[in-house]
């Protein structure tokens, strides 16, 4: 096959390398890929997507890996360039009316066809509702390992293997997984564990990143026994992207009227500890945690949180942390940057005081 000429480069372009029509019929890659998932909400990229192919960017780079994208849904042309600025080097486009919206059956028996195939080292893929549901299938087909709800991931240098670290037993053990024997090393990463990685800029502007796009023909293999009949959806906050986070412990006793105000008053939003929503007092999209959600805003402020590390590995990523608490020898302050001692409801109560007197142009 002769190399392809690359296009005449413009700025704020992706450069596609190639358009493959194909069956995976190419040969593999000489180098070992890293795969990743890219889960659709119709034609638009879930986040935690585009977490993941900074930080595959990160391990390929380190080890002189390929990130392959795999875009699964119907009209993806614009989800494919993404990928390739997002950190991608391929694209596997697999585009069906079918595919949309997601259902477990055509979509294990393609990602599992395709993996057979092209036989990547890792695969990565979000902690969502379809991405764990879609991982474990996968492992079983397979016959391979998973590592789900990751803190963290590296590569060790050593081996090549997938070190993938996960939090236990409330937060007191962080252990290191690798699998050693099967492929792919498979690991899923709950939204807001990585940051999204800037695009490619040169001089203020997005940087060109050139990259190979294989459209996969998937027809045959679309055969869906299950058919959706209808579909409600909840529309929740998504408190992983918020700059600024108010967040209640038991020490608030309730009081997230206060909590709900101040965040209005600082453009932020609202986050709770595991105490504060199994009390009644808040519902669980705002759970910050390990059973809940990670976040990495530029300022948390904690308010009555005794600090428990199920709750603060869901903040060790803020910029600034300020808590509140009227016990001096809370664990929470170890943790923080600034801190208050004081009853939090009290504190509350004044901060939005003065935060009312103060006028904001």
């Amino acid at each position: 096959m002769k190399a392809a000429v690359p296009k005449k480069k413009a700025p704020g372009k992706v450069v596609w390398k190639k358009d493959i029509p194909l069956k995976i019929k190419t040969k593999a890659s000489p180098k070992a890929e890293i795969w990743v998932w890219l889960e659709m909400d119709g034609e638009t990229l879930v986040t935690v997507g585009a977490e993941l192919l900074g930080k595959a960017r990160g391990l390929a780079d380190q080890a002189g890996m390929l990130v392959t994208a795999i875009v699964m849904g119907h009209g993806l042309s614009r989800p494919a360039d993404e990928a390739i600025r997002g950190g991608a080097d391929r694209v596997l486009v697999m585009d069906h009316p079918g595919l949309v919206p997601y259902t477990t059956t055509p979509y294990t028996t393609l990602m599992a066809w395709a993996i057979q195939k092209r036989r990547p080292e890792i695969l990565l893929m979000g902690a969502t509702h379809n991405g764990r549901d879609l991982a474990g299938r996968l492992a079983v087909r397979l016959k391979t390992g998973l590592t789900a709800d990751c803190t963290d991931l590296e590569l060790d240098p050593a081996t090549g293997l997938l070190k993938s670290w996960v939090v236990g037993f409330g937060g007191g053990v962080a252990a290191c997984i690798v699998c050693p024997q099967h492929r792919p090393q498979m690991a899923t990463v709950r939204p807001g564990v990585f940051p999204v990685s800037p695009r490619h800029a040169t001089g203020g502007e997005l940087g060109l990143r050139e990259g190979v796009l294989e459209r996969v023909e998937v027809g045959a293999l679309v055969n869906p026994s299950e058919k959706v009949l209808q579909r409600h959806r909840k529309e929740q906050k998504d408190i992983t992207q918020a700059k600024v986070l108010m967040i209640g412990g038991r020490g608030v006793q309730g009081r997230f009227d206060l909590l709900h105000e101040l965040a209005r008053q600082t453009g932020g939003d609202v986050g709770a500890t595991r105490v504060a929503v199994d009390a009644g007092w808040i519902t669980r999209e705002y759970q910050i945690g390990q059973t809940g959600v990670v976040t990495r805003p530029e300022t948390a402020v904690v308010f009555g949180a005794s600090g428990a590390t199920h709750f603060t590995v869901g903040i060790e990523k803020a910029k600034t942390v300020i808590a509140v608490n009227n016990d001096p020898g809370a664990p929470m302050f170890d943790q923080a940057d600034y801190i208050v001692v004081g009853d939090a409801v009290a504190v509350m109560t004044a901060l939005q005081r003065e935060l009312s007197a103060v006028k904001i142009p």
